[in-house]
């Protein structure tokens, strides 16, 4: 029988788009036997036509994500932990990253009102988890898992997003955080990368940690 997860019974994997987060959540799911809660980006009806024309649909994909990704969390919220860890691939707070860079400045407060009301209600993660990657490895794996709606997706509009992820997680303090530049490691394809998280996870306690790959330590 593996070990348990030790405190961190709610953890979160983020990331910018194409980083590779579901992936590793459904991994780690595995490894602790425990529930793993997947965005539902397909669901968002606007988003195709957002990235054919992001200033016509920004605020409909802005606000379906937001009422969508917080009725999941509120599901969440009522779910026993004590019974079984969640792990989960995305944070509600995302959803700011991404208002702060598509929406104009009077929808930006017509958004920051609802999400206020929203967030209060939220639980927050026992970890953060936050894999990183230059843009041109961000294009290059969304050209690999071949997604249609996402080859509208422009390498300046994932490298605006991928600023924004390193200045949000830069002041990010709600959470103990791990960061993890995944151009260095691949969980998927080596098991020893994966298998030398895990155990960083089940060290990592408080405050903010930077994870060193197998033989780089």
């Amino acid at each position: 029988m593996k070990p348990p997860m030790t405190d961190n019974r709610h953890i979160v994997v983020e990331g910018p788009i194409g980083v590779g987060k579901t992936s590793l959540v459904e991994m780690l799911g595995e490894e602790f036997g425990s529930r793993v809660i997947l965005e539902r980006v397909g669901e968002n009806p606007f988003l195709p036509k957002f990235y054919r024309n992001p200033s016509a649909y920004a605020l409909q994909t802005q606000m379906f994500f937001l009422l969508n990704r917080y009725q999941q969390q509120k599901e969440l919220a009522q779910q026993d932990l004590f019974s079984q860890s969640i792990i989960c691939d995305y944070l509600f707070a995302k959803d700011r990253i991404f208002a702060s860079v598509n929406l104009d400045e009077d929808e930006l407060g017509l958004y920051q009102q609802i999400y206020s009301l929203l967030d209060q209600r939220i639980p927050r993660p026992d970890l953060v988890i936050y894999l990183q990657a230059p843009a041109e490895v961000l294009q290059q794996r969304i050209r690999m898992r071949g997604r249609g709606f996402e080859r509208e997706i422009s390498r300046d509009y994932i490298e605006t997003i991928n600023e924004a992820y390193n200045r949000y997680f830069f002041n990010y303090d709600e959470s103990p955080l791990l960061i993890i530049n995944t151009s260095e490691v691949d969980f998927v394809r080596r098991p020893e990368d994966f298998q030398d998280l895990v155990r960083e996870i089940r060290r990592m306690r408080k405050g903010v940690q930077f994870y060193v790959p197998l033989g780089s330590a």
